[in-house]
């Protein structure tokens, strides 16, 4: 059975729960603006300058690259191309790492101002900031310099693949051998929440020919949440409250 990306069917779930296209698209469109645009306090969105823009985590009030990837898909789905721009020259301007073994990454948490908290990346970041850009791509064209966003996105991609071939250059988002993407990339486990082999599949059909073998094989290793004796070492799971259920203990 092709899913929606091949067959142009698109599953619209508040629809089958009776709510017509019109009530779905006011929702929408309120919950952006509120968003975006709505008063101090309520809004997440910030403006930084004529043409960027952070999103805020109001509960540590930093800037993450989780926050503002799911911004970015956000904004491409809803067709808001302005936003997008300024959401993404802000990442390339003050997340993207340059220099040292994780130079190709984002920073994951920055102040509002834009100074790093950290030197590192959270890899659910770097999938979805890839796959945002593919998206942008797809729906308005890639324009130049920090817009081609389709460039950006196999840069990204890129780096997750290939880091660590060369001695001295960082590791990995994807362990090699197993395919199972890592926690954070210099350390030998994983998250489940960060197993997204639906984007490995558009990532397959959209880089270059030599790095599709190792989105093909991505796309199979995808991991449910089991116990950690399940999968294969070294691998654990970091388990988070919030994101997975521990199985019942048997016995």
């Amino acid at each position: 059975m092709e899913g929606a990306y091949y067959n142009g069917q698109y599953l619209n779930r508040l629809e089958r729960l009776g709510y017509s296209q019109a009530e779905i698209d006011n929702k929408l469109e309120s919950t952006f603006e509120e968003m975006f645009y709505g008063p101090e306090g309520v809004r997440l969105c910030h403006c930084a300058g004529p043409d960027m823009m952070y999103i805020e985590d109001t509960g540590n009030h930093d800037v993450r690259t989780e926050g503002m990837s799911y911004a970015m898909m956000f904004c491409v789905q809803m067709n808001r191309q302005k936003e997008f721009d300024c959401l993404w020259r802000w990442v390339v301007t003050h997340m993207y790492l340059t220099e040292g073994e994780n130079a190709g990454y984002f920073a994951w948490s920055c102040h509002t101002d834009g100074s790093k908290n950290s030197d590192g990346p959270a890899p659910d970041g770097e999938e979805f900031f890839a796959m945002s850009l593919f998206f942008a791509a797809n729906r308005w064209g890639s324009g130049e310099g920090v817009l081609d966003y389709a460039s950006w996105a196999r840069r990204i991609l890129h780096a997750c693949v290939h880091k660590g071939e060369e001695a001295g250059s960082g590791f990995p988002m994807w362990n090699p051998e197993n395919h199972l993407i890592k926690f954070i990339p210099n350390c030998e486990f994983t998250d489940p929440s960060y197993h997204l082999p639906h984007f490995y599949e558009l990532f397959f059909c959209s880089v270059e020919r030599r790095m599709r073998p190792s989105f093909l094989a991505c796309s199979r290793s995808g991991q449910p949440p089991v116990p950690a004796q399940s999968l294969p070492r070294p691998y654990r799971i970091e388990c988070r409250i919030c994101r997975v259920r521990r199985p019942p203990a048997s016995g």
